[in-house]
């Protein structure tokens, strides 16, 4: 059986850090939080690091501090054909305006890079982002969200909390 991969968006740092486990409250959760990222099933884009390091709080000195994160770089080929297929999808479908494909193709972006990367690498994301339910062309949508986009291409997305479950992190 192979075990499952996961590729961490930046709401799932960036929300429990400033709504649900502060770090002078529940310094338990990011002990075992860091202690499931340093397996080696686990993975961060390199944007999304950035995008954390932008906080430049005690969230961005946590991540920092971890010199054995597993870092993937988004430059890699196989990443990069999938970004422009993602890119693409969204251009060629009628569900989607040019207000979504502006917002997505924007290099620091990190949504259509995660998908990108699960589905070059075989990774379940994992996010707090939810569908934005049933999506027309009659009423095309300008904001695209990762569980959405990320079915088109086959890609698994979950939220922390099944994480957390799959890695044991609880506080028995």
């Amino acid at each position: 059986m192979v075990e499952e991969k996961f590729l961490i968006d930046a709401n799932s740092f960036i929300a429990p850090y400033k709504n649900y486990y502060a770090f002078d409250i529940t310094p338990g959760f990011w002990v075992q939080l860091k202690k499931a990222l340093l397996d080696d099933s686990v993975s961060v884009l390199d944007v999304v690091k950035a995008e954390i390091n932008k906080g430049d709080d005690e969230l961005t000195a946590w991540i920092s501090a971890m010199s054995e994160l597993k870092i993937m770089d988004r430059r890699d080929q196989s990443i990069m054909a999938k970004y422009t297929e993602v890119l693409s999808y969204l251009q060629k479908n009628p569900s989607y305006n040019d207000k979504a494909l502006r917002a997505w193709s924007d290099v620091n972006v990190a949504d259509p890079w995660l998908i990108a990367t699960a589905a070059a690498k075989g990774y379940t994301i994992i996010t707090f982002e939810q569908s934005a339910g049933k999506i027309s062309e009659k009423n095309p949508c300008g904001k695209p969200k990762i569980p959405d986009v990320a079915g088109a291409f086959n890609v698994k997305c979950v939220d922390l909390y099944y994480f957390m479950r799959k890695k044991n992190i609880n506080w028995k």
